[in-house]
């Protein structure tokens, strides 16, 4: 079997970057990934502002600082202040400008105010409270770089920065396919030995939250030319095509034969569990990647093999999953001989919490969880053991 961390590595090798872009207005682009790097048109902050209300103060000497001083003026946020001069202060809020000759401001809650007359609790330090121009990002600076999936903080960045607009990769277009005569929509009655198709709402879910424009293109009979004529109408509008099921070796898993015909397909066992079956390929300049059909496993392999290699196509810089340390609250005394990615939650007590029944069936298990736990084969875990937990919220 193929270890995880090489047949990774395979489709991230194969993901041929999005070449469309387009401009979008900042206001639409959520989950999109830059073209280039963002270069601030100007400084933030703009200009030299106070950090607190208070009072600004021109300080002749910090050395002999007096502790008195008259109060001449009051700046707001949008002001444009007077010179402040020497030894005289003025009431100022945060966000407004440090009129010149200030150099130095004190928080209200040390001072108090006896007429037109401010007195000090104590010694101002020079520059204090005083947000200067360019303290958080310089004129000309690099803010974001190239393949940066953008998110909120970023949004609100950009328009810090003036940024009304942003060059952005178009989003990838993915069709979902599900196979299988047995699937019913939700809704419908079932027939005996019908299950409902779970599948595709999962994974359309993930789809979208990934930015791609999904096509769901239903259900295909198990019967190869069914299978080989859908394939090829997807694989002609679309820059990738998804399907679950269909790629073993039965005498109905016909995805596997009608890809082989159109184009060429590499089915991986993957050394992973809950996994094993994947299919990757390519039908005319679609990319195919075949899922396994149980829903746990096709929901675990999308996020750890085909969420990086979508990232990847959509030309993001950072596709990696981050792991945390944290301590087990359970043990696992059997080694496996796979990779093994266990259904867990984090625990009031900050230790990780297992599902009692990891089948690649259970639906109750993703529900249920926050995280998964990525288990090196060999490894057994007891109570206590320091274990590397993903959490589900840095994957969906």
């Amino acid at each position: 079997m193929l270890d995880f961390d090489t047949a990774l590595g395979q489709l991230l090798a194969a993901a041929r970057r999005q070449t469309q872009t387009e401009t979008v207005p900042l206001a639409g682009a959520d989950d999109r990934v830059l073209v280039a790097d963002v270069i601030a048109p100007l400084a933030v902050p703009s200009f030299d502002n106070s950090a607190m209300d208070g009072y600004a103060l021109n300080v002749p000497d910090f050395a002999a600082a007096p502790q008195a001083y008259p109060v001449v003026a009051r700046i707001a946020a949008g002001d444009v202040p007077a010179p402040l001069l020497p030894g005289t202060a003025a009431r100022i809020f945060t966000g407004a400008p440090i009129p010149a000759g200030c150099n130095a401001v004190e928080m209200q809650e040390n001072a108090r105010l006896q007429g037109d007359t401010l007195h000090l609790e104590r010694a101002p330090r020079a520059g204090q409270h005083i947000r200067c121009t360019g303290e958080d990002i310089a004129s000309g600076a690099v803010v974001l770089h190239a393949g940066h999936r953008l998110e909120p903080a970023a949004l609100a960045l950009l328009a810090s920065l003036g940024i009304a607009e942003v060059s952005v990769f178009v989003p990838l277009k993915v069709a979902l396919l599900n196979t299988g005569d047995e699937l019913v929509e939700p809704g419908q009655p079932l027939a005996p030995g019908q299950i409902y198709n779970s599948n595709r709402y999962a994974l359309a879910a993930l789809l979208q939250r990934l930015g791609c424009e999904l096509t769901i293109a239903g259900l295909v009979a198990d019967d190869f030319e069914s299978t080989r004529s859908e394939l090829a109408r997807l694989a002609a509008s679309h820059d990738v095509v998804i399907s679950t099921g269909g790629v073993s070796v039965g005498e109905e898993d016909h995805v596997k034969a009608a890809v082989q015909a159109l184009g060429e397909l590499n089915v991986w066992k993957i050394a992973i569990k809950p996994g094993k079956p994947f299919a990757f390929g390519r039908i005319a300049d679609a990319d195919f990647i075949g899922l396994p059909g149980n829903p746990v496993s096709a929901f675990v392999t999308f996020l750890m093999l085909v969420r990086p290699f979508l990232l990847a196509r959509s030309g993001a810089a950072q596709t990696a999953s981050v792991a945390l340390p944290l301590p087990a609250g359970f043990a696992w005394p059997k080694a496996g001989d796979r990779r093994e990615f266990l259904r867990v939650k984090l625990g009031d007590d900050g230790r990780v919490l297992l599902y009692p029944h990891q089948g690649s069936a259970v639906m109750t298990s993703l529900a249920w969880a926050d995280g998964l736990v990525d288990l090196p084969a060999g490894q057994t875990v007891a109570a206590g053991d320091i274990v590397r937990y993903l959490p589900l919220a840095g994957l969906l």
